[in-house]
């Protein structure tokens, strides 16, 4: 069933059940090819890494048939509309097109066992995975747009549809952000609850499978009396040739916003490491260096994305076997009684053998303040690790300035080892803008140009308040995740949506949760203008909020861009 043959309500319904399942099977890949510590260790890796894509996949199916009969079961009613989605769902789900009584025996078996399911049970992953967290956005957008295409499916909406759209919502919300788990002094305990999600979704896969396909679907028992699937997931489990996989790093490094000092040292690097592999086949000696390194930075500027960047292009050029990045802190590598250190220490590094070991709050392995046996121990086991494992092993340091400044400093055994330092600075209110705009783009959302205006006046004001405890890019994500739930309580009582209505974020939808409540009044009185830059010649002019978001003409070159975003002028 082509997008061709269906109404345009529809086709945006399975362009939506396609990234919901491109959202699971890219997360099941993830953690399986860069987190493989989370896995269970039971089996092989590689049979481990398919089985854990594959039930994630499961995940998917389960969801998008819990959103859809959440919804049709409310007002115990099928309508034409409905029936017509039920053909799109089934079509995407196993690419067979069931019409008559054949959809309805599979639609009643199906709406029995998925509405058993309990949402934190399909959720689990986003809520539970550190890795995945950041998704948890994109997540609930998916979620909403499923089912309020499927309440407004027949151009009405009834008021118990309106109720099981906003119960999902509520749920989503329950269960998704009760208490944040990652807070960078948590990575101990937050790997252990991924670990123990995973295998709560492996003790729970037989109850998925049959809640999410046809039980006269076919197929054949597998271990545990579990049916296997005949068409695989498109996972990314096989590696690309190596030359591509430098080149999708290198490209996921660049659409990173903002860090061009860092982006600029990273390029460096290597080139170095690539003049160093053709000095070697020319039969000339290497130049003896260290790859370990420091990151300096407050919370939010990049300092993780870059260093699982880092190990997937050390990985690509060979210099790493795997590439992978362990994440930890003080409570991952110091333990509370004599003894237990020195082990606990070479455990957290022998899991990052042949990949990156990323150490938060490296300063707080070392309280100056009293004698600190137990921290002192791991630094020196670490030192020496990396010192012995250089070959196998990157080591990133990581925290704020300051204190790291300190630490290096006051530890001359880490100064020598780790003397590439990489800064990254706060994200300014335009490049704040950019971020919460890749997020839109990601999640298919648009911004009016009161809206545009709105970001960016109170990104402004957030950014000249802000102490080394700001969270960037963080509370850049947080800011889009409460603007989406905010859009969905808007648009819960409206019959008929528009395409254009599920999609636009108003000027209503942002809350800065953290100015006052009357923060808009400072600019009350006079109409704020921005400062828009002309990419091709760089002349700025100042204009009105309501051409940003818009083609304008350079008053200067007379060139038309996009004046996607403009920095307020204040004064």
């Amino acid at each position: 069933m082509s997008d061709a043959n269906i109404p345009e309500h529809a086709s945006l319904f399975r362009r939506t059940l396609q990234e919901c399942r491109d959202l699971y099977v890219s997360s099941g890949a993830l953690c399986a090819q860069e987190y493989p510590q989370l896995l269970p260790r039971a089996r092989g890796a590689k049979r481990s890494a398919e089985e854990f894509v594959a039930l994630m996949d499961d995940l998917h199916r389960a969801l998008v048939l819990k959103v859809y009969f959440s919804i049709c079961e409310a007002d115990r009613k099928w309508s034409s509309g409905e029936r017509f989605l039920a053909e799109v769902l089934m079509d995407h789900l196993w690419g067979r097109r069931l019409t008559g009584e054949q959809l309805r025996t599979a639609a009643r078996r199906l709406a029995e066992d998925a509405l058993k399911l309990k949402w934190y049970s399909i959720v689990r992953p986003f809520d539970q995975i550190v890795p995945l967290r950041e998704r948890v956005g994109t997540l609930e957008t998916l979620v909403m747009r499923l089912a309020n295409l499927v309440a407004r499916c027949d151009g009405i909406l009834h008021p118990k549809e309106a109720a099981a759209v906003k119960f999902i919502q509520e749920e989503l919300h329950r269960h998704l952000r009760p208490i944040p788990i990652d807070e960078p002094n948590e990575h101990d305990a937050t790997n252990a609850i991924g670990t123990q999600a995973i295998e709560t979704l492996e003790q729970e896969a037989d109850g998925i499978y049959a809640a999410s396909h046809p039980r006269d679907g076919g197929g054949r028992k597998g271990e545990g009396g579990r049916k296997k699937r005949s068409d695989p997931p498109p996972s990314a489990i096989p590696l690309p040739p190596s030359a591509q996989r430098l080149d999708e790093a290198l490209a996921e490094l660049d659409a990173l916003v903002g860090l061009d000092r860092v982006k600029h040292e990273v390029r460096t690097l290597i080139n170095f490491l690539k003049l160093q592999r053709r000095r070697s086949a020319a039969g000339l000696p290497d130049t003896e260096m260290s790859l370990h390194m420091v990151f300096t930075g407050n919370p939010g500027t990049g300092k993780t994305s870059v260093a699982r960047i880092l190990g997937k292009v050390f990985g690509a050029m060979g210099i790493l076997k795997k590439g992978h990045l362990i994440e930890t802190d003080r409570s991952g590598l110091v333990a509370e009684y004599a003894g237990q250190t020195g082990p606990k220490t070479h455990t957290k590094i022998n899991d990052a053998l042949d990949g990156v070991l990323f150490i938060d709050e490296a300063y707080s392995l070392v309280v100056r303040e009293s004698q600190d046996a137990y921290g002192d121990e791991a630094v020196q086991t670490l030192l020496k690790r990396a010192e012995d494992d250089r070959e196998r092993l990157v080591v990133v340091l990581a925290g704020y300035p300051d204190e790291m400044h300190v630490l290096l400093k006051t530890n001359p055994g880490l100064s020598s080892r780790f003397h590439r330092v990489l800064s990254f600075d706060d994200y300014s209110p335009l490049e704040l803008a950019r971020i919460f705009a890749f997020l839109c783009e990601k999640n298919h959302y648009k911004l009016s140009a009161g809206t545009r205006a709105r970001l960016m006046l109170g990104l402004t004001l957030l950014h000249g308040r802000r102490d080394r405890h700001f969270g960037n890019g963080r509370a850049v994500r947080n800011l889009f995740e409460h603007a989406v739930r905010r859009m969905a309580n808007r648009i819960a009582d409206i019959a008929q949506l528009s395409q254009e209505q599920l999609v636009l974020l108003e000027e209503s939808d942002i809350e800065f949760q953290s100015l006052p409540a009357d923060w808009m009044n400072t600019f009350e009185g006079r109409a704020p203008k921005f400062r828009l830059t002309c990419p091709g010649c760089n002349h700025a002019s100042e204009a009105p909020g309501e051409y940003l978001g818009q083609k304008v003409r350079c008053p200067r070159c007379k060139q038309d861009f996009a004046a996607e975003w403009g920095e307020p002028v204040l004064g």
